[in-house]
């Protein structure tokens, strides 16, 4: 579902002059559940490959859901003795401002229910009817948390935090700025499919990048691309990452913290561009994917600062596209 497809990247190495020599490095792997992909021009041979590792170690140590002893985890067990860390800390500011911006349409709270609709960590226990999901929205509600002394507090110990549709494109923030404290300016991070970039690429120009199609027959193929000018992108969609019951009832991965209820609508994919950071486009893309196509466009027109590729389904069932980049 998130993902693109990367253009413009390799390892070869470029003269830059008689003395240095510029180095096109690329990393990838598998962390937070999916891949990502590291590119960045350095004039040295270090690939900084030990301590993106360490940043990840950290980073799963602090929001992982899946890591049992993690701080989330403990946290979502009621433990009101965690003292958060830098990294849990902002990943909660932001949560609380967007969270604020977009009317409660991006909620982490929404954590239970997503693992009620199979989703989330926990394994699915059974097939969730409206009594239990009018039961699971009343601990739905970052209005209902507070943070005091590095310690999070919740109004009622069952709420669940599921931080997923933040923490991907948080962790390409934390690279990124773990990069520009190595001085290195031109890079693109890629994790999941979200995206920061800075600077340009070996051919010193801006990073390109391509949003893939809503093919639901498992094909992968492109819709357009984007040129990324120091910007940030993340894309949230339905079209493949959904699970159908044996009543034939079929739930997709994003719950709308309004109703608690994980419905498709006409709007296909979300792909969200801005020079903020890229853990605040991958929460825009969540809450746009749950507000549905005209309460997106309705945002959009307050907040002109905030750019999208929408891929939606017109009236006789073919795929539009808006996009406010054009």
């Amino acid at each position: 579902m998130k993902k693109y497809f990367l253009l413009l990247l390799g390892i070869v190495l470029v003269s830059c002059n008689s003395k240095k020599e510029i180095q096109i490095v690329q990393l990838e792997g598998f962390v937070f559940g999916t891949t990502y992909h590291i590119t960045f021009l350095n004039d040295g041979p270090n690939t900084f490959q030990k301590s993106i590792d360490s940043v990840f170690h950290l980073m799963n140590k602090s929001l992982s859901t899946y890591i049992p002893t993690s701080d989330i985890s403990k946290i979502n067990k009621g433990d009101t003795t965690v003292v958060i860390d830098v990294y849990l800390e902002e990943v909660l500011q932001k949560s609380k401002r967007i969270y604020a911006a977009t009317d409660g349409y991006f909620d982490p709270t929404v954590g239970n229910l997503v693992n009620a609709y199979g989703f989330g960590s926990k394994e699915l226990k059974k097939e969730i009817d409206s009594v239990a999901v009018l039961k699971m929205m009343q601990l739905v509600g970052f209005d209902k948390i507070t943070v005091k002394n590095k310690k999070v507090f919740k109004s009622d110990p069952q709420i669940y935090f599921d931080f997923n549709s933040i923490a991907k494109g948080f962790g390409v923030d934390v690279v990124g700025r773990f990069l520009e404290t190595k001085n290195v300016t031109n890079y693109l991070v890629e994790i999941g499919g979200e995206i920061r970039a800075r600077g340009k690429n070996k051919n010193e120009k801006f990073w390109t990048v391509a949003i893939e199609k809503p093919n639901t027959d498992g094909t992968q193929s492109f819709q357009t691309t984007i040129r990324l000018e120091n910007e940030s992108m993340a894309t949230s969609g339905n079209y493949r990452k959904f699970r159908i019951t044996k009543e034939g009832k079929k739930y997709v991965h994003t719950v709308n913290p309004k109703t608690g209820f994980a419905s498709e609508s006409n709007l296909l994919s979300a792909s969200v561009i801005s020079q903020s950071d890229c853990a605040d486009v991958d929460a825009y893309a969540t809450a746009f994917m749950a507000m549905g196509l005209e309460k997106t466009m309705h945002f959009l027109k307050n907040n002109p600062e905030v750019h999208v590729v929408l891929l939606f389904l017109d009236g006789n069932g073919n795929i539009q596209e808006y996009n406010s980049k054009k």
